[in-house]
């Protein structure tokens, strides 16, 4: 859901009014992260770790990743069409596998690969014949899709309560990484751009850009919340499937997609084996198997 409601919200943003510049809005989903936090902590609503010299160690590398995901993510959603974004961001599926399988040791049944690599397939057949096609956009996606999917299994390994906990491991994420972001900003030109934007006097848009900062928030802390009750695979898998609501409605209102008969065949067989996927953990045959003593 908030998936959906984000990157339709940021893709208001670049659409409707040009907004130059995607660090900057990363900046500001950050800064709202932060402060949601902070004041949540002091109030008692939450509660994770105050800051001492062992956090940076528990945390990395997950701020490198939580920051490259952001600047990806953001710049690739204003260059590609809502429908192309979602298949291509597919291919986080298989590398989250790929990464469960190295980094945790988790094993998945063949029934749980066959759905993952019908997923892909769907996705292969629809790039191939995008009628758009955008050699940065593309650049883009695939550098989130690595980011994104080590960002999911790192997260999965370091909100252990006993440690930082899932609050924890998004507070300092965004702490640690904002002030490089806007180093990052200045030195490229992207936060002059955004400061001399010439609609930060209208309320539309400033309403707009504020409500995006708070979905970003809403979609981060949702993705961790279901990895801490998931796994990272079941969360990217789940997140596609509602992702495919996007590439539909991409169709009848985005105004930026290009039909054939190929693309869309290629939609179809990645909400196929999504909803496979889907059916398979529900029905218990997705529960990872994780390598034991013989004893």
């Amino acid at each position: 859901f908030f998936l959906s409601f984000s990157f339709l919200s940021i893709k208001y943003l670049f659409i409707l009014f040009s907004f130059p510049s995607p660090v900057f809005l990363g900046i500001g989903q950050m800064a709202a992260t932060i402060l949601i936090l902070y004041v949540s902590k002091l109030n008692k609503i939450v509660h994770f770790p105050d800051f001492d010299k062992s956090i940076p160690v528990k945390l990395f590398p997950l701020p490198l990743i939580y920051v490259g995901n952001h600047i990806s993510g953001l710049s690739s959603t204003s260059k590609l069409s809502l429908p192309m974004f979602t298949v291509l961001r597919k291919f986080t599926i298989p590398l989250t596998l790929l990464l469960e399988i190295i980094i945790l040791g988790k094993r998945y049944p063949p029934s749980i690969v066959v759905s993952v690599f019908a997923i892909i397939l769907g996705a292969f057949i629809a790039a191939g014949s995008d009628l758009s096609f955008n050699l940065e956009g593309y650049t883009f996606v695939l550098l989130n899709d690595i980011f994104t999917a080590a960002n999911g299994v790192y997260t999965k390994q370091k909100i252990d309560p006993k440690e930082l906990g899932k609050y924890g491991v998004l507070f300092y994420n965004a702490c640690f990484m904002v002030v490089p972001t806007v180093i990052i900003s200045f030195s490229t030109g992207d936060f002059q751009q955004a400061t001399h934007f010439q609609h930060w006097t209208n309320f539309l848009f400033v309403f707009q850009f504020i409500l995006s900062c708070l979905l970003g928030f809403l979609l981060m802390y949702s993705t961790v919340l279901c990895s801490h009750y998931n796994s990272a695979l079941t969360t990217t898998v789940v997140g596609a499937i509602k992702n495919i609501s996007i590439a539909y409605i991409g169709m009848l209102i985005g105004g930026d997609y290009i039909f054939s008969v190929l693309n869309f065949i290629g939609l179809n067989i990645c909400m196929a084996g999504g909803l496979r996927y889907s059916f398979l953990t529900l029905r218990g045959n997705s529960k990872p198997t994780q390598p034991g003593d013989e004893e």
